[in-house]
């Protein structure tokens, strides 16, 4: 593996990172844990409204409530049901607490409540009022305490509910970006994938048959006109060494196919194969706009006339929106893609043509023959990527 290979996939391993390190590992049980200051409130307060025995067992409570604070932190996202259990003892430590803390003890409430809005965000809403008006009103209704609103506490316990319950949704906003980037990144990979074996059957579907066509026709020559038969051989080594480039340049995504390129090719096939080539000697200038997609197909239905067709002459017309390909051949049955490869050939072919916005009709004509049509109206081009260079960068 080289070092730029590396070097991407570090950097896209730091993409995927970025977005969660603030919801994951020790930052997390950071966060989490700054939520013990509360409970010190809780417990700097408390000595003021008990003491002795009393004192202690507040104490006591606090202590709890912290422990259950840092177990809950740490175990919010990895064992959701034991941190539900967590913030049910908290819940029931706060109303332990009231005793001794009197409206201090609301602290511990909107540390309570700031695990509700991470644990249950649909319900926090509702959690919140309720707690927040007790935090208010309670310490005013109960005469004992001598104390008037908790307003400062209420205060505290909405922003900082308020606060979390932001974080849990930004962090949960993340987790959905990452997934979203990895399925992005998974639906690029199957494109390319299926690019790459779309054009290998296209372009190796040409030249091996090319290849085939040409190594009977010297093989019948050898003992006729050598000199022809060396000469169709030094073609065969052509096409071989032009098919390796070409999978090369499948491969890497850069595919140099033109309509005049292939008609020329496709020519000299035929000619190889023994088919009369009734093909167009110069095309439409408007065809040039489409040539990429208009070589493709020339490349496919030629080849599949010589492997398939047993024809004695094949056609193509070639206007500024359409490509015809005929043969008078008797074929049609092979061309369907029972036990042969032209069935994904056409559907390589049909999905080149749709991303162009074009239409695709291939079948049998009567009494004897094939027809391929592909049409491209000219208002589709406007502002349409090139179907051929379709999942390459």
């Amino acid at each position: 593996m080289d070092e730029d290979t590396r070097t991407t996939r570090r950097g896209r391993a730091d993409e995927q990172r970025t977005p969660q390190r603030w919801t994951q590992g020790w930052r997390r049980i950071t966060l989490g844990s700054g939520m013990l200051v509360y409970p010190c409130l809780t417990a700097v307060a408390m000595s003021g409204t008990v003491s002795g025995a009393a004192l202690v067992a507040g104490y006591a409570v606090v202590a709890a409530f912290c422990l259950c604070v840092v177990l809950a932190a740490t175990t919010v996202r990895a064992h959701r049901r034991q941190a539900i259990v967590l913030v049910a003892v908290m819940g029931a430590l706060f109303l332990a607490a009231l005793p001794f803390a009197h409206g201090d003890a609301f602290f511990l409430a909107a540390v309570v409540v700031s695990f509700v809005a991470v644990l249950w965000r649909r319900h926090a809403t509702p959690v919140l009022v309720a707690a927040t008006l007790a935090a208010l009103l309670v310490p005013w209704a109960v005469p004992a305490w001598h104390t008037g609103p908790g307003t400062f506490q209420a205060l505290a316990l909405l922003f900082t509910a308020l606060t979390t319950g932001a974080f849990a949704e930004i962090a949960a906003t993340n987790q959905a970006l990452v997934a979203a980037r990895a399925e992005v990144a998974r639906l690029a990979s199957e494109a390319e994938r299926n690019r790459i074996a779309r054009d290998l059957h296209d372009l190796l579907g040409h030249s091996l048959t090319a290849i085939t066509v040409k190594s009977r026709l010297a093989q019948r020559l050898a003992g006729k006109d050598p000199d022809q038969s060396l000469a169709e051989m030094a073609a065969v080594e052509s096409l071989s060494r032009q098919a390796l480039a070409d999978v090369r340049a499948a491969v890497t995504g850069y595919r140099d196919v033109t309509l005049t390129g292939e008609l020329a090719r496709g020519r000299e096939l035929l000619r190889a194969a023994g088919v009369v080539a009734d093909l167009p000697t110069s095309t439409d200038p408007l065809a040039t706009q489409d040539g990429e997609l208009f070589g493709w197909v020339v490349r496919e239905g030629l080849t599949n006339v010589v492997r398939h067709a047993r024809a004695g002459r094949c056609t193509v017309t070639v206007t500024g929106s359409s490509v015809e390909i005929r043969d008078d051949g008797t074929g049609a049955r092979g061309r369907t893609g029972e036990g042969s490869g032209v069935g994904k050939g056409l559907t390589g072919l049909r999905e080149r043509v749709a991303a162009a916005g074009g239409t695709v009709e291939a079948g049998p004509l009567s009494p004897r023959g094939w027809r391929l049509l592909v049409t491209v109206p000219p208002g589709t081009r406007d502002g349409r990527r090139n179907p051929a260079r379709e999942g390459t960068t």
